[in-house]
């Protein structure tokens, strides 16, 4: 069977799919750089901005 190795997303290292339980980064340490990147906004969606209800303190749940 063929090895597919492609680049890292966060640092480019030459990885394997198949025997990488982190994939599509090559390491944990990648993998966790990335949900940083989300949580802090660097990354986003393209489309529509979309308006969020006023909260209504009164109301009940």
């Amino acid at each position: 069977m063929t090895q597919i190795t492609y680049p890292c997303p966060i640092c480019q290292t030459p990885t394997t799919w198949s025997d990488n339980p982190n994939r599509p980064f090559c390491s944990k340490r990648c993998k966790l750089i990335d949900l940083g990147a989300w949580a802090s906004d660097e990354y986003l969606i393209a489309g529509d901005e979309l308006s969020l209800p006023e909260h209504d303190e009164s109301s009940e749940y």
